[in-house]
């Protein structure tokens, strides 16, 4: 009788490993893992990461190779002798001193003003302009100590004539200090004069053009040289 020819099993792709003892695990660098930037190596180091947790890595990256060590304690910059002898003055003084001697500062730029009279005084009489002494030009602020000493008179025009943004801005300028040293000193609440950068620009933009053609040769532009 014949027998009938059946094909070969095919082998299986994933054979079952022999009985037997467990054997040592196979040898290999270690993996080490240490602290919360630490990175591992060795043939396990993708379970390793695994295990650090799912925000391991945007740690280290968040972190940086700049980041400040851990555990420092730095010292405290000591101020210097002055440095306290200034903080002591502040805290001790009462509330109305820095308007005070903000108030005296004016009130000296007033009596020079007024005690040195320039307007009898030569254009190179000291203390003069730097650029008006060695180039003959008339800088951004000059003319206001003129202008000063006729407002002070109450001739408002002839101090119009020697600094009209100087005479302009005075309004201004006094209620700025008037609000802020009597809220200071006093704890009034005033109404604050709000300027915003813009207005402060288009000002700056304004005395610079004033400046320029205060200096040109050609009228009616002299009329403005002082």
């Amino acid at each position: 009788m014949t027998s009938v020819d059946r094909p070969a099993a095919a082998p299986d792709p994933h054979p079952a490993p022999p009985a037997g003892p467990p054997g040592p695990a196979p040898a290999g660098p270690p993996t080490t893992v240490t602290g919360p930037h630490a990175v591992a190596t060795g043939p396990h180091a993708e379970h390793a990461g695994h295990a650090a947790g799912p925000h391991a890595h945007d740690g280290a990256h968040a972190a940086g190779p700049e980041a400040w060590p851990a555990g420092v304690a730095y010292p405290a910059v000591e101020p210097d002798r002055f440095t306290r002898l200034v903080l002591r003055l502040h805290a001790r003084a009462p509330r109305w001193a820095v308007p005070l001697a903000a108030l005296g500062c004016v009130g000296l730029g007033m009596a020079y003003a007024l005690l040195s009279d320039p307007t009898q005084s030569d254009p190179d009489a000291r203390p003069t302009c730097l650029l008006k002494l060695t180039t003959g030009l008339d800088c951004p602020g000059c003319g206001g100590t003129r202008a000063l000493w006729y407002v002070l008179h109450a001739d408002l025009p002839a101090a119009a004539r020697h600094h009209f943004l100087f005479v302009f801005s005075l309004p201004f300028l006094a209620w700025l200090f008037v609000s802020w040293a009597g809220n200071r000193a006093f704890g009034w609440r005033l109404p604050e004069l709000r300027i915003s950068p813009r207005v402060i620009g288009g000002f700056l933009a304004l005395w610079l053009a004033f400046s320029v053609a205060r200096n040109l040769p050609w009228a009616p532009f002299t009329s403005l040289y002082v």
